[in-house]
């Protein structure tokens, strides 16, 4: 079997903003060989998916300036530094649709695209919701929309629902509910 590992021989910070750091680096294949990467170090996130008790799921509409449109999601955020998920969870349930979780499970994670960020994101299922609002970022403009699972998951399939932390957790807690 091939040795696939690399070792990074330098890391130069190339910009600095309010959320990520881009940099770039300076690695050594296995083999010798020397190849710069471009990488985007991000904090980390949350995302949770708040489970009514009559099987549907809560999302949430909000423009995405990077996709340049109007996205339905699972709630999510970025980590503070040093915040644990869990917290960051339920403190993100409570900005974005106005609900904590009496019971939060950890399904999970995943790297949104490891070939150029850091960025791991935590996934939960939110359940046993009582209402509790949190003032929402100054930056979000936020509809919350709920829907039956298996509406969800037709969205997946008709291509409405195209954002990738949405759709593994979404897929991942229907394989759990046996759906």
């Amino acid at each position: 079997m091939a040795d696939l590992s690399e070792k990074r021989l330098s890391s130069e910070p190339a910009f600095s903003g309010k959320l990520v750091k881009v940099y770039l680096e300076m690695w050594e294949q296995a083999g010798g060989q020397q190849v710069t990467r471009e990488i985007i170090r991000h904090p980390g996130a949350v995302a949770m998916i708040p489970l009514l008790p009559n099987g549907d799921v809560m999302l949430v509409e909000q423009f995405r300036a990077a996709a340049g449109r109007v996205m339905l999601e699972i709630p999510a955020g970025t980590l503070e530094p040093g915040e644990d998920p869990r917290a960051a969870a339920v403190r993100e349930l409570q900005e974005e649709i106005g609900y904590k979780p009496g019971k939060l499970e950890k399904l999970g994670g995943e790297y949104a695209a490891p070939g150029y960020t850091s960025e791991y994101i935590h996934l939960f299922v939110a359940t046993e919701l009582e209402e509790s609002r949190l003032q929402q970022d100054d930056d979000e403009q936020i509809d919350v929309m709920t829907l039956p699972l298996s509406e969800a998951l037709r969205r997946i399939e008709q291509g409405e629902i195209e954002d990738s932390k949405t759709i593994i957790a979404l897929l991942w807690i229907a394989r759990r509910l046996g759906r």
